[in-house]
């Protein structure tokens, strides 16, 4: 039994790892590049207090906030081919996962945009910069570093949650620990086998925030440096 459960373990170890690299990773990416850009653009809409887009942004973040990704999943897989709006189950996830996402970063976003001090934003607008200038070339720059940790935070918890695309039929790395776990009538190992080749993508998700950070706490310390010598 146990040579047995062994060569299941061996034999199905890189099944499920070749669909989280070819699948799950690019899921996760182009989903968080969705959300990211969303969130930007959210956040951004918010602190400018547009009359007709700020209450929407509002709105929207209400609602996707408020409701369960699995429900918005479904909503978009399987309800849309209602009204003729039908997408395939890897772009219906990649939408999904990006437009849920997208409402957390955009508080991100807000919150790390409002730390940076009013007194910047007024000394921009003095010497001429419109708004969109004074975001590109003050206001982002800053707080970019800011946000950061919790965006990436978002990004880790987002390769997680990419197993519920297992709802949808697309085939990541949990779909096929669950046909292996089917075939096999060892669900226990398999998911456990599933949830360590899991971790460790979250972990070296891990290790790259803290190198990313570190470099960005560098530059920034730099950055004062000169300011200071200029």
């Amino acid at each position: 039994m146990t040579e047995r459960l062994a060569g299941i373990l061996v034999s199905s170890f890189t099944k499920i790892l070749i669909p989280g690299i070819a699948v799950t990773i690019p899921l996760t990416l182009l989903s968080f590049a969705l959300s990211f850009v969303l969130g930007l653009f959210l956040a951004l809409v918010q602190v400018a207090e547009v009359k007709v887009l700020s209450p929407l942004a509002r709105f929207y973040i209400w609602v996707f906030r408020g409701t369960p990704l699995i429900v918005q999943l479904f909503i978009i897989f399987f309800g849309l081919p209602s009204i003729g709006i039908i997408l395939d189950a890897f772009p219906a996830a990649v939408l999904a996962f990006g437009l849920n996402l997208g409402a957390y970063n955009a508080e991100v976003f807000r919150s790390a945009i409002l730390a940076i001090p009013k007194g910047q934003t007024e000394a921009a607008y003095l010497i001429g910069l419109s708004y969109p200038m004074t975001m590109i070339r003050v206001v982002l720059p800053q707080s970019f570093p800011i946000a950061f940790p919790s965006l990436f935070n978002n990004l880790i918890s987002l390769l997680k949650d990419t197993a519920l695309a297992s709802s949808i039929t697309v085939v990541e790395l949990f779909t096929t620990a669950q046909q292996i776990a089917a075939r096999t009538y060892e669900p226990f190992a398999l998911y456990l086998e599933a949830a360590v080749i899991y971790l460790i993508f979250s972990t070296a998700l891990t290790w790259l925030q803290g190198y990313l950070e570190k470099r960005l706490v560098f530059e920034s310390r730099e950055g004062r440096v000169e300011n200071r010598n200029a």
